[in-house]
């Protein structure tokens, strides 16, 4: 199998849970090594995901490393599968990749709790409020290249459309509810939206009032995305420099709890639509 140059945030994440496995079993990289028929050259690569691994050698080595959590494991297996590729894949080389990670993570999370401080969730935005904040960034992004992010964004919003949708629980500060990115015309049809997606019963909105007083992570934008397993959860955070995904133990903790005390501190859901509602009608 060829090696990745740059392998996105899913591949990387394989490579590292084949590598915590080995390391909690006491498996040197060499009899790993041998395990797999590889050189020890090659086994890197494969726990930094620069290089694949099949499925057969997955599971050699996770019967080697006395592995017992079969749901693990079996969720591992899927991760070494070719699949179709990604629609995000349109966007490889057009938009940085990310971005693209994003979308990958979005598509495999069977649970998504996020939390809002001051903008509203990307995957709920609509296209002028999303169009009013791309073109608000340093340096300037060029049209074509903010058209398209907004292409992109449009598509990522498909994954909360249909049955198949995961279940996503936003809680949106009311600090992200009065910006009024675009404008007030704008930021009227953007809460009105938000209004109409929270109708669809695999969508959950939770607002958190001025009143409500602080809370941990305060003015973070958080996504967990809850993965096939448990060890297979991710966070995603937004930075200046990109989104960045944490996936350590003590990280996907942390983080738990910041969104388990948001939303014990939110509104109601049908308290939180007549929050909006009263906002959007005194604009």
């Amino acid at each position: 199998m060829a090696s990745r140059i740059a392998p996105t945030e899913r591949q990387k994440r394989l490579g590292r849970e084949l590598r915590k496995m080995r390391l909690t079993a006491g498996v040197s990289a060499q009899a790993a090594a041998g395990i797999l028929r590889v050189d020890r050259s090659r086994l890197s690569n494969i726990e930094q995901g620069i290089r694949a691994i099949s499925e057969e050698r997955l599971l050699a080595l996770a019967d080697a490393c006395a592995c017992q959590d079969q749901a693990f494991v079996a969720a591992l297996a899927r991760m070494t599968r070719t699949t179709e590729r990604g629609w995000w894949e349109r966007y490889r080389d057009l938009l940085p990749a990310g971005l693209l990670d994003i979308s990958e993570l979005e598509a495999g999370a069977l649970r998504m709790r996020t939390a809002h401080s001051v903008h509203i969730p990307g995957i709920l935005q609509t296209s002028d409020h999303a169009l009013a904040v791309f073109r608000v960034v340093i340096p300037a992004l060029p049209e074509h290249e903010a058209a398209l992010r907004l292409a992109h964004r449009v598509e990522r919003q498909k994954i909360l459309d249909g049955t198949a949708s995961p279940e996503y629980i936003g809680v949106i500060h009311e600090a992200a509810l009065r910006m009024q990115f675009g404008g007030r015309k704008v930021a009227r049809a953007q809460l009105e939206h938000l209004l109409a997606a929270s109708e669809s019963p695999r969508i959950t909105l939770r607002v958190i009032p001025f009143e409500a007083g602080a809370f941990p992570g305060a003015g973070q934008t958080v996504n967990y995305a809850e993965g096939p397993v448990p060890q297979l959860d991710t966070v995603q955070v937004d930075s200046t420099h990109g989104p960045e995904f944490l996936y350590e133990d003590s990280q996907l903790s942390k983080y738990r709890s910041h969104l388990d005390w948001m939303e014990r501190i939110a509104l109601p859901e049908d308290k939180s639509r007549n929050f909006i509602h009263g906002i959007a009608r005194h604009l």
